[in-house]
């Protein structure tokens, strides 16, 4: 079994070179392949409920269905928080990744995003609309520089937000010379199950909340009026509205009202979610794509791209490395790896390598390798953020909780 070197990477990023790197761990439920598993929720094209995301997969020349138990989005979130934190712990290498930060003042204290943490990464509308000095960021030339990178000279990305390079970005409400960064990194946890067949049911699960005071709560109206109003500042604007409207009608009928709504009391069992679901195989699967890292050039020379290229797998696999290490997902889903990650690498013409996987100390020693051939071959220089902006203040006013696309 070969390791991951530079010189592998360095090889797949030149013309001609492999197509893909592939990563795949087979996992079962940590409590045993007994216990079902919570997959991801998405919201249903009509209605309120939430859905599970089903879709056929083969599975040993087999057509079976398989359940989206991890999705690519969130695969890469996933990757993209872990290099978030090794950022924050100040990492000797990954501290020095160029990033975009804009600041938020909430309640006298600096909140920071950077494009590692927002949904459109470099091109997100939380720095679009943010300023430096009185000037609109879309005003400044640095981040024009950024917007009019090419694949013909990435280098202003490189070197400003490399993480856009490599999970990806499109500059959407750009007028024109719109930025389309395909993600050279996608991957996915799946799960295998029995096909539901016409006629079965919608499997649920129980919910319930046991109240040590009382199972039901009552107040008048008046009462509950003061529960909200001393708690409105805590309270969603919608919910503060509503419950006082409740409050006034209970009032005025003279009738008590459940204070269910503001966390008192209990909730009966009942089945009203989601159940889990069975699975018999579980596979998490990442793809590192070099074919689309070789459509990138940086401005350097063949030798200078290719070290550029590498630089970029490097970090890609960084962030893989992080993320594998923690199965961490949601509630009812703990997941444990059922044995040795198996990494291949194809070599054209139907012929592969075995390589060995890389962990966090590995994957962190190959990022520096990666990091000072690029230095050398094509003066890369990572210093940190290269633009801190401040955030428009009304954003964060108008900022309101809901639900998301997909719970994780």
């Amino acid at each position: 079994m070969n390791p991951i070197s530079l010189d592998l990477l360095l090889s797949a990023a030149a013309p001609g070179g492999g197509s893909c790197l592939a990563s795949t761990t087979e996992l079962e439920p940590a409590g045993g392949p007994h216990c079902a598993v919570a997959p991801a929720k998405f919201a249903a094209p009509r209605g309120k409920e939430s859905v599970y995301a089903y879709e056929k997969r083969y599975l040993d020349g087999e057509l079976r269905t398989a359940v989206i138990i991890d999705s690519k989005q969130s695969q890469l979130n996933r990757a993209e928080a872990g290099l978030e934190l090794a950022v924050e712990d100040q990492n000797p290498v990954l501290s020095r990744l160029p990033r975009v930060v804009v600041a938020y003042t909430v309640d006298g204290r600096v909140e920071t995003y950077s494009d590692l943490s927002l949904p459109h990464r470099v091109f997100d509308g939380h720095i679009r609309a943010a300023s430096k000095d009185g000037v609109p960021v879309t005003d400044l030339p640095e981040y024009r520089a950024i917007r009019d990178a090419t694949p013909g000279n990435a280098r202003a990305l490189l070197e400003a937000s490399p993480i856009t390079l490599v999970f990806g970005g499109w500059d959407s409400s750009r007028r024109s010379r719109q930025g389309r960064w395909r993600s050279a990194l996608v991957g996915e946890i799946i799960g295998f199950c029995r096909a539901d067949k016409e006629g079965d049911r919608r499997p649920l699960r129980g919910g319930a909340r046991v109240d040590g005071v009382g199972m039901q709560m009552l107040l008048s109206g008046k009462d509950l009026r003061e529960v909200v109003t001393r708690q409105s500042g805590e309270l969603s604007g919608k919910s503060v509205e509503k419950l006082l409207k409740e409050a006034d009608k209970a009032a005025k009928e003279g009738k008590p009202i459940s204070a269910s709504a503001v966390g008192l009391g209990g909730i009966p069992p009942a089945l009203n979610q989601l159940a889990g679901v069975a699975c018999d195989r579980i596979i998490r699967t990442h793809v590192l794509s070099f074919a689309t890292l070789r459509q990138m050039r940086f401005g350097a020379g063949a030798a200078g791209d290719q070290a550029c290229r590498a630089l970029l797998a490097a970090l890609a696999l960084n962030g893989l490395a992080r993320a594998d290490a923690e199965l961490y997902l949601r509630a009812n889903c703990d997941l444990r790896e059922v044995g040795t990650t198996t990494v291949t690498l194809d070599q054209r013409g139907g012929q592969t390598i075995s390589l060995a996987p890389l962990g966090i100390k590995e994957a962190d020693a190959l990022l520096a390798d990666a990091l000072l051939h690029a230095e050398r071959e094509a003066g890369v220089r990572w210093n940190g953020p290269v633009l801190e902006v401040e955030g428009n203040p009304a954003i964060v006013a108008g900022a309101v909780a809901g639900d998301a696309a997909e719970e994780e």
